[in-house]
């Protein structure tokens, strides 16, 4: 692991976004870095383009699932540019700490100016690491969250067991991801703005050349679904497994304690 500085040179997937989506272990992996290092400039400002603003809502409702801990410790998993980090920071108390993670070096870079810049790096520590191989020691953590990283993972079952055995027992687990809308018309309608709205946004709009817009909604539909991702959490341990919809559906949040 190591502290997030400046971001490296961008380079460009040169692999078919729907063939990432299917991919596990390091090839998927090495496109899916290839492609969020090139757009890390940009990807607060796309965020809030192409989630209409909702993104925020979503991340604000995640954080406040996480209990209050005095002197608390917290991990954010995949924290890409640390906003759910900061978000978690005052319910860890007022001599807690977080530790934001991410594989992606020029993602990190953004968050730590962010971090930075609120005064907040002597409690938020950017880290780069991968969420299979944290490098933390077991039982470490009072709360981890994720948002919007698990289906980016390579191997998902791995990176939940891993997740768990940093986790202090009787410690809150906290996953927002992006699930499957629980009516037909509006899989319908969010399976159009995915595959045809989305990556024409981010290729005329965000101007875009990775394919990392039509990845995205690609690596949705393969992702468990709300119920499966339970079934995922407590195969790996969890126990009290739960979830709320937000949206109709279209992102959840999973809940649970070691």
């Amino acid at each position: 692991m190591v502290r997030a500085e400046q971001p490296p040179v961008a380079q460009e997937s040169q692999v078919p976004p729907q063939v990432v989506s299917t991919w596990s272990g390091q090839a998927r992996e090495e496109a899916v870095q290839r492609m969020f290092t090139a757009i890390a400039g940009v990807y607060d400002l796309n965020n809030t383009l192409l989630s209409f603003g909702l993104h925020y809502r979503w991340k604000k409702l995640t954080a406040s699932l996480v209990p209050l801990v005095e002197q608390g410790t917290a991990l954010d998993v995949g924290s890409g540019t640390a906003d759910l980090a900061l978000l978690i920071e005052p319910r860890m108390g007022a001599k807690g700490r977080v530790i934001a993670s991410d594989l992606n070096h020029a993602m990190l870079a953004e968050g730590l100016k962010k971090v930075d810049g609120k005064g907040l790096a002597g409690k938020i520590t950017c880290l780069q690491a991968s969420a299979e191989h944290l490098g933390f020691a077991d039982d470490t953590f009072d709360a981890v969250t994720t948002g919007f990283c698990m289906r980016n993972v390579g191997d998902l079952p791995q990176a939940v067991r891993e997740i768990r055995r940093v986790m202090k027992p009787s410690g809150c687990f906290v996953c927002l991801e992006f699930s499957r809308p629980v009516f037909g018309w509006l899989r319908a309608l969010y399976d159009w703005y995915s595959f045809r709205l989305l990556p024409w946004i981010g290729t005329k709009v965000a101007r875009d050349t990775t394919g990392v817009y039509e990845y995205l909604p690609a690596s949705i539909r393969t992702f468990p679904d709300q119920e499966r991702l339970c079934q995922v959490l407590r195969e790996a341990g969890f126990r009290q497994v739960s979830y709320k919809n937000l949206t109709g559906g279209i992102v959840a949040i999973h809940l649970a304690t070691k």
